[in-house]
């Protein structure tokens, strides 16, 4: 599939809600407040969407990230409030429609998720679910979840939770059809299987060079194809690391120490290499993943990456777990609303 697709681009942040800043000491209140007053910063100077991961970590805040947004809906109007990701795996998608639904109760119709199956697995032990069983309970559990979309009343049976026979599920939500991401890594099963059920992609790029996903994007739309979806209700979203500053240094300045000791400590834990100046700079590449940057080179990566995996629709920087602080990150956003999207809205319309 080689036709480049026209998308209007959304654009917004990824959180984990970030216990840790680097050096400086908060405490976890204190860390939520942050968190929050970030996200009403956000819907103030005009991001589309804020994301709250998932995660049962001492360092994370995130292990109840329906509250979150809850909250976050209360303080604010108009921005998008979404999951980034929901392990739906090791839920019940009865409790995460309700959850999700509630929220878009109080959201006024702003609520969405985006559901996958965890990189971080800790989840699966902590809620009493076999590692080996990993693919066939997403499998299971996605197609409960999207009849619990589609229908007030359901009939289901499963391996691994009791069935239901004509049961109700309440509340519903204020949007007709809550809507529901696929979150993805890079396993081609994952790309043809939201294309069949034709579900928005949300693709987690966090290393290497973004058009190498490209492949497996065009897998995606010729499922939803094949399906009978058109290119329009294919959407594909970008989640990558990235941060905004003044101009290219700052943000460099700023972003590598803490990138460096993050992904550093992450490798030894997966087996990944220590980072080096020289990868880093690799992937500050016209082509790498990083979107780090000032407000003009930051929009014309996003316009870049866009072009080069045949159109997205959304892009959310994760960019609260490389040391910086409330500050920064205050910045960063108010750059991105005010700077960086008005230059992707114009760059998009040549």
């Amino acid at each position: 599939m080689q036709v480049y697709i026209k998308y209007t681009m959304e654009i917004g942040i990824d959180s984990f809600a970030s216990a840790m800043y680097g050096s400086n000491s908060l405490t976890s209140v204190e860390a939520m407040e942050q968190l929050l007053e970030r996200i009403k910063l956000a819907d103030e100077v005009g991001l589309d969407v804020f994301g709250i991961g998932e995660h049962h970590k001492k360092e994370f805040l995130d292990s109840a990230t329906p509250v979150i947004l809850a909250a976050a809906a209360a303080q604010t109007s108009r921005i998008r409030l979404t999951s980034a990701v929901t392990v739906l795996s090791a839920a019940d998608p009865v409790r995460v429609f309700q959850s999700f639904a509630t929220l878009d109760l109080i959201a006024k119709g702003r609520a969405e998720m985006v559901v996958g199956r965890g990189s971080s697995i800790e989840a699966y032990p902590l809620f009493g679910f076999n590692l080996n069983d990993y693919d066939a309970l997403f499998r299971e559990k996605l197609d409960l979840l999207l009849q619990i979309r589609d229908q007030e009343f359901i009939t289901w049976s499963g391996r691994f939770r009791p069935a239901l026979n004509n049961l109700p599920v309440y509340p519903r939500p204020v949007q007709e059809k809550l809507p529901i991401w696929l979150g993805v890594g890079g396993t081609p099963e994952s790309f043809a299987r939201a294309g069949t059920l034709g579900m928005p992609l949300m693709v987690a790029i966090i290393g290497g060079e973004t058009e190498r996903f490209r492949p497996l994007v065009d897998l995606y739309r010729d499922a939803g194809a094949r399906a009978g979806f058109t290119p329009e209700q294919l959407k594909v979203g970008l989640h990558s690391p990235g941060y905004v500053a003044a101009d290219d240094s700052m943000a460099v300045d700023e972003y590598y120490p803490g990138y460096a000791e993050l992904w550093t400590r992450l490798g030894r834990e997966r087996g990944w290499p220590p980072v080096t100046r020289p990868h880093f700079d690799s992937l500050m590449g016209p082509k790498g993943v990083l979107v780090v940057g000032g407000p003009e080179k930051v929009a014309q990566k996003l316009l870049a990456h866009s072009e080069s995996l045949g159109g997205i629709s959304r892009f959310t920087f994760q960019m609260d777990n490389a040391g910086l602080t409330h500050q920064q990150l205050m910045r960063s956003i108010e750059l991105i609303g005010t700077k960086v999207i008005p230059l992707v809205k114009a760059g998009a319309e040549k």
